[in-house]
């Protein structure tokens, strides 16, 4: 990879890295915020599912904007847009500014997806290697962002915490000013731009529909429900874990003996958090199973046996966590390799079913689905915990990887049969 090459990948995994690190702090925060301002886990739910779905629908605009515009400019406001939204975040003092920062958070955090993966294909002439660089990179932010944020939280308040998350974009959008790359590099070696113009995608309303329609075909509509069958599952069971499992757990002074009884690090030292981290961090082992299994398998059927497998894991989990804490880490560990073993699976699945030259418009959509739609997962697990039990949660939640299994199947014997 040349020195132009090495620079995109280089902004784009920070970039990458640190949309993940926010998005995977938030559902530690809301651990505190429960508890803080006295509010049903469906309020709170119906928030952070706002935010995350701003995350998604603003994948759509950002893809199309990313044919025509700059696409480090794009990234650049992205990271200062999401630093100024954890600031406004640290001076919360209710839960309506809670929802406007989250809100604000989402639609800037909504560009990097399209606007990065754009910058790769165009300006890195190994794009599959970038790709793969931007991929592992976002996998850090997903484990160590709610490791660090819950460090954070044993020393400061949850404000602190916030306004210390700031520190990374701003990092991250003083590099960027400094770095220098040919964004159409890739592109211009074939003569097929110059000037840095950006110039395709659909010019009109017409011409977006009509590209729009193009693209979904059977195979691509069901790959796409696939990646929505995803999104709720992962926004659902992902959001209130960390609740979830603090009501598993042991005392970590009195059972565990770790601090002192009533000892300020006992109090604010968060077992739950650092098991949830950990639970993320063995979901890098699952991407990577799960992307050498595109290598060996149709992606329909990888699809349908990882939804299956959740089904089990999702009806499984609430009994094993009674079983104690050792089968609980076991079947957390478990759960998260299994369940980002699925992401490189849809991804494949939407490289297979769409057209070469219209992948930049099915970034767009597989986001929008994914992160946008799929945030009312948060929403659907907030407003289940509030009315029914834990375990009646999971039993209901499991019901989305079954429809996700269903239409794998469906698209195996429909469309890969054929």
């Amino acid at each position: 990879m040349n020195e132009n090459g090495r620079s995109i990948v280089a902004f784009t995994m920070v970039s990458h890295a640190i949309v993940h690190t926010y998005e995977l702090s938030i559902p530690i925060l809301v651990v505190i915020w429960l508890s803080e301002f006295s509010v049903t886990t469906a309020t709170i739910g119906t928030i952070v599912a706002v935010g995350y779905a701003l995350f998604g629908i603003g994948a759509l605009p950002s893809g199309i904007l990313a044919d025509r515009y700059s696409t480090k400019s794009m990234v650049l406001i992205g990271l200062a847009g999401m630093g100024a939204s954890f600031l406004l975040l640290s001076a919360a003092q209710g839960t309506a500014t809670i929802a406007l920062a989250l809100g604000l958070w989402g639609v800037f955090a909504s560009v990097h997806h399209p606007a990065s993966l754009s910058l790769i294909s165009t300006g890195v002439s190994e794009s599959g290697t970038g790709f793969a660089y931007h991929g592992m990179a976002g996998n850090l932010g997903i484990a160590f962002g709610p490791l660090v944020t819950a460090s954070l939280l044993i020393v400061f308040d949850w404000r602190i915490v916030s306004a210390l998350l700031v520190a990374p974009a701003v990092l991250a959008v003083a590099y960027a000013l400094t770095a220098e790359f040919d964004e159409m590099a890739a592109v211009d070696v074939d003569g097929d731009a110059d000037d840095g113009d950006r110039s395709d995608g659909p010019d009109s309303i017409g011409a977006f529909l009509a590209d729009s329609r193009a693209l979904f075909t059977l195979g691509f509509a069901l790959a796409m429900a696939v990646v929505l069958m995803n999104g709720v599952f992962y926004r659902g069971v992902l959001t209130f874990l960390p609740d979830v499992l603090g009501g598993y757990l042991p005392d970590v002074s009195g059972t565990i003996g770790l601090f002192a009884p009533d000892s300020p690090m006992a109090r604010k030292f968060d077992l739950a958090s650092y098991l949830y981290a950990g639970l993320l961090t063995v979901g890098i082992a699952g991407q990577y199973v799960g992307g050498k299994l595109t290598d060996r398998i149709p992606v329909s059927a990888g699809l349908a046996a990882v939804f299956g497998a959740l089904v089990v894991l999702a009806v499984a989990f609430i009994p094993v966590a009674e079983a104690g804490l050792w089968p609980l880490v076991a079947i957390s560990a478990v759960f998260g390799f299994v369940l980002f073993s699925i992401q490189p699976l849809y991804q494949a699945a939407i490289a297979v079913y769409s057209p070469p030259d219209g992948r930049g418009l099915s970034y767009g959509y597989t986001y929008l689905a994914n992160f946008g739609i799929g945030a009312a997962g948060a929403a659907l697990a907030g407003f289940l915990l509030d009315v029914t039990t834990v375990g009646q949660t999971f039993l209901a939640l499991a019901l989305v990887p079954a429809a996700g299994a269903v239409v794998a199947l469906v698209l195996y014997s429909v469309v890969d049969v054929e």
